[in-house]
């Protein structure tokens, strides 16, 4: 983005900020309309929202390969944001579909191509980028979004009876019969929290990379320590769904917390690019546990009738973290130092977790909430 930010005529001071925008504009609408969709979906379906979601993005993706200057583009990006909403309608599509004893695998399995596409995704633009033209991708990727729309049109079945408005369960009343409010909010702050500490340190990894003595190929082995926790995580999500099944999500959950704690603290300390990279890939052993483990939770404590809205508040926090964890990150590195970045992270991750054992002390003993 930075790049095509630059074709379209940006000044080299503002690059960085208008490629920022770029992103966070998208992940700022997508938090403030998530509430919006969701009660649609629990209307009318969830199939119905990923079709929406899936055509109008592939105008507003597509669409990026004819703007004339960085503001059409930013406009573009908005507009891709307030009508994005697929993968958490499909979230909330597998969670009222599968049967409860399998949630976890399925939530799992459903994590694992998620994580498989922001790895391919990088490399498949990157690649085609050099071989076609930045413009090019976006074409390409309209496309493939409008082949994902067909998809869902004919290849997805959703058993779901559409509710009249009148007869739609009133969201204070759907609030009230969730099993237990604090833990649900406790979720959605802990989702939150997944992407702040993940997008903090995203803004200062290559350099963090090139402080610690890599200076040949930076790009390249900065690609692959970055993709490191991405393929562990995708290795690991559906097993991991699996063992969260038997044993109970909400003690996964509180065992790849505290894990995710301690690989923060052990990123500080890593002597050279070899170390962190292995830090990484074995941080995404973590990671593929975290994100299934809420969905299943949010999933039991939450009426079918409502899971749609449920969900998109989750999301709702999940942007708001993708807007706010670039700022710590930037902020902290450019006052304290690239090290402190990892021991704030760690912090605010430890203080998720004992929030979290706080909330699930009463059910650590059962292994359904």
């Amino acid at each position: 983005m930075s790049l095509f930010v630059e074709q379209l005529g940006a000044k080299p001071g503002r690059v960085e900020l208008y490629a920022g925008l770029s992103v966070s504009l998208s992940a700022l609408a997508s938090a403030l309309v998530a509430p919006i969709w969701g009660s649609l979906a629990d209307r009318y379906g969830r199939k119905p929202m990923m079709i929406r979601a899936s055509l109008a993005m592939a105008f507003t993706m597509g669409g990026l390969a004819f703007v004339p200057n960085v503001f059409w583009m930013l406009a573009l990006r908005l507009l891709n944001g307030m009508f994005a909403g697929y993968v958490p309608n499909s979230t909330a599509l597998i969670a009222s579909q599968a049967p409860k004893e399998k949630l976890g695998a399925a939530l799992g399995t459903l994590a694992t191509g998620v994580t498989a596409g922001t790895l391919i995704g990088p490399l498949l633009g990157g690649y085609f980028a050099d071989l076609l033209g930045i413009r090019n991708i976006f074409l390409f990727v309209g496309g493939l979004l409008l082949l994902l729309n067909l998809m869902t049109v004919f290849l997805i079945r959703e058993d779901f009876v559409p509710v009249k408005r009148e007869h739609e369960l009133p969201t204070k009343d759907l609030l009230h019969q969730v099993k237990d409010r604090q833990v649900m909010l406790g979720l959605f702050v802990t989702s939150m929290i997944i992407q702040v500490s993940a997008q903090s340190i995203a803004p200062i990894l290559t350099l963090y990379i090139r402080h610690l003595g890599q200076t040949e190929n930076l790009m390249f082995v900065s690609g692959l320590i970055v993709s490191s926790m991405g393929f562990s995580s995708m290795l690991s999500s559906s097993f991991l769904g699996k063992i969260g099944d038997k044993i109970g999500n909400h003690r996964l959950l509180l065992l790849a917390l505290f894990y995710s704690f301690c690989m923060y603290l052990s990123f500080a300390h890593a002597q050279t690019p070899l170390q962190l990279g292995l830090l990484r890939f074995l941080y995404g052993f973590g990671t593929g546990a975290l994100m299934p483990s809420i969905n299943s939770l949010l999933t039991k404590i939450t009426p079918k009738e409502g899971i749609s809205r449920i969900f998109s508040y989750n999301q709702m926090f999940f942007n708001i973290g993708q807007v706010v964890g670039p700022f710590i990150g930037s902020s902290v590195a450019a006052g304290l130092g690239y090290h402190w970045v990892f021991y704030a992270t760690s912090i605010i991750v430890f203080v998720n977790f004992s929030w979290s054992f706080i909330n699930f002390r009463h059910y650590l003993k059962v292994k359904e909430i």
